[in-house]
């Protein structure tokens, strides 16, 4: 895993990790939820910004046919290239600056990708450029103290998921996210929540796949803590004893 400063980005390794996370029913869910609120026609041009495996600007492609494209930029080459892998049409941006002509886009989305970005009014002033007057996007990010995941013992989950929110540049942004698009000259038009909701702890849920990846992602954590934390969810779920419930914030915002 390669990060700049704590921020995460995404290798080989991570990327898989987030592929699998995109599969499970809960994504799929949400993936359902961001195109609803998008609402992409035949003919659009449609930027996912972030794309990772590119599921999300495949689903769209499909819905902007006849005439219409979904394009994916992700600094992650090896993200990349799980989404090229699945035919979806994708570019590589090394930083924030997107490879795309200003007023070209049609509508945009950004799901889970600006609490990782550490210069925020940079990244939404991009945005800003390249969607035409009119144009519109769908932002959806997480507030990591809304997480809620039962575990026998409070202190170590906490030292784990502080661990995973050091790798973000700010993990409580949606409580901020309607200053900044509106500072970047975006008005917000809606907003909604998205929870992810788990009391089973079943296998290839998104919550079960999280036990690997923040578990990997978490920083200054000892290895050993980490596999303590994981064999103690896991234990959870084989006793009937689970709980997580994390919420997510969807944000319609449009260019004057």
């Amino acid at each position: 895993m390669t990060n700049t400063g704590a921020i995460i980005s995404y290798d080989e390794q991570p990327a898989r990790r987030i592929a699998a996370l995109s599969g499970t029913p809960e994504m799929r869910a949400q993936r359902a939820r961001v195109i609803e609120l998008l609402a992409p026609q035949p003919g659009e041009r449609v930027l996912d910004i972030g794309c990772g495996p590119g599921h999300l600007v495949r689903e769209i492609a499909d819905l902007v046919e006849p005439g219409g494209s979904a394009v994916g930029v992700d600094i992650s080459q090896d993200m990349l290239r799980l989404a090229a892998e699945q035919g979806a049409q994708v570019m590589h941006t090394p930083d924030i600056a997107l490879p795309l002509d200003s007023r070209s886009i049609d509508a945009a989305v950004a799901t889970q990708v600006y609490e990782f970005v550490a210069d925020l009014p940079a990244a939404l002033a991009e945005l800003h450029r390249v969607l035409r007057p009119g144009g519109r996007a769908v932002i959806l990010d997480t507030d990591w103290d809304s997480l809620v995941w039962h575990s026998s013992d409070p202190i170590r989950m906490q030292q784990v998921i502080d661990g995973w929110r050091s790798r973000t540049a700010d993990p409580c942004l949606p409580r901020t996210l309607t200053r900044l698009l509106r500072d970047a000259g975006l008005r917000v038009t809606r907003r909604q929540t998205f929870t992810i909701f788990d009391v089973s702890g079943a296998p290839g849920s998104y919550s079960t796949h999280q036990i690997e990846h923040l578990g990997a992602s978490a920083i200054d954590v000892d290895a050993s803590i980490v596999e303590a934390w994981a064999n103690d969810l896991r234990a959870r779920a084989r006793d009937d004893d689970y709980f997580f419930s994390l919420n997510r914030y969807l944000f319609l915002a449009a260019k004057e």
